[in-house]
């Protein structure tokens, strides 16, 4: 295995968690090199209006806000590359990763921010209006459909948790629930069927959901009584859970059960000496962009920090 570059601080992925580390891993002198990963932006780029970043009173698009994000990463000093993390080797004190499976980097240290990825239907229709009525996160674009009908799939304690969410600022929320009961704990589920503007729908799988430049309904039916329905709504929000982009890393790093980087309490490190982890990789609680950002920044001073007690920097 020959590395054909040596770098002092790698950052593996770019969305608001990698590039903020990439700014203040800049500004420390730490020469980072950041490679981009499959989704340059992360999924900020597959979202439309963001209104919930602190600095921008009108708001902003998300793929935009990614560009100012990278442009200011660039203009700090980071090496910004595009490609793909494929495969590393954590064994020695000099951290190895491959790059597109072809090139090899040594890095004293490492920042993991490859976040993780929203798990879809797979409906042709789910795509299309992704960003115009579908969205994977109802914290994040709930607030567009204030006073709205809306529909939300998924059975688990996220599920339950951003349907409550919508039940406070939409008119009526339509909950699609595959089997006859719910996984989310009993108490989120107590408070779901206490609400008043919840209508739960049991044995019910989406088929498609209708629109031609928005939503404006979505088709369920019953696996148990066959009998299908449109039901007229603005928005559909699918809380079927998120996929930590980790695989990778798992031999080397310790995960919970879901595949999330376990980090140290009150830090970015891993059980990794001189391995960090920031943004939606490590987080399944908050998954924002704002606390994306500020965790790559403490895994950023927490490289520094490390590199400075080795001697390396």
């Amino acid at each position: 295995m020959e590395a054909t570059e040596k770098v002092h601080c790698l950052v593996i992925g770019s969305g608001p968690a990698g590039y903020t580390a990439a700014i203040y891993a800049s500004r420390a002198g730490l020469n980072p090199v950041l490679y981009q990963g499959i989704q340059p932006g992360g999924q900020l780029t597959i979202t439309t209006e963001v209104e919930n970043y602190p600095g921008y009173p009108e708001g902003i698009q998300g793929p935009e806000m990614m560009v100012h994000f990278e442009k200011q990463a660039a203009r700090m000093g980071a090496d910004i590359r595009y490609g793909l993390a494929t495969r590393v080797d954590f064994t020695g004190p000099v951290h190895k990763v491959q790059i597109d499976e072809e090139k090899w980097i040594e890095a004293d240290s490492v920042i993991i921010s490859t976040g993780a990825s929203a798990k879809w239907l797979g409906l042709e229709s789910e795509q299309r209006l992704n960003g115009f009525g579908v969205s994977a996160c109802a914290v994040c674009d709930g607030f567009f459909f204030k006073g709205k009908e809306v529909a939300i799939v998924g059975a688990g304690d996220t599920a339950a948790e951003e349907a409550l969410y919508l039940s406070k600022i939409c008119s009526q929320v339509h909950m699609i629930v595959r089997r006859d009961e719910m996984r989310a704990s009993k108490v989120m589920q107590e408070r779901v069927k206490n609400s008043a503007n919840i209508k739960i729908y049991w044995n019910s799988v989406t088929d498609e959901v209708l629109g031609d430049k928005k939503v404006h309904a979505v088709r369920i039916h019953n696996t148990k009584t066959g009998v299908k329905e449109e039901v007229p709504v603005s928005a559909f929000f699918v809380a079927i859970g998120h996929e930590p982009n980790s695989a990778i890393f798992k031999p080397w790093i310790e995960m919970d059960e879901a595949g999330y980087i376990k980090t140290i309490p009150g830090t970015s490190r891993t059980n990794i000496e001189g391995v960090f982890a920031a943004g939606d990789v490590q987080d399944k609680v908050y998954r924002q962009a704002v606390t994306a950002a500020g965790s790559g920044c403490m895994a950023a001073l927490d490289a520094e920090r490390y590199l400075s007690a080795k001697g390396l920097h």
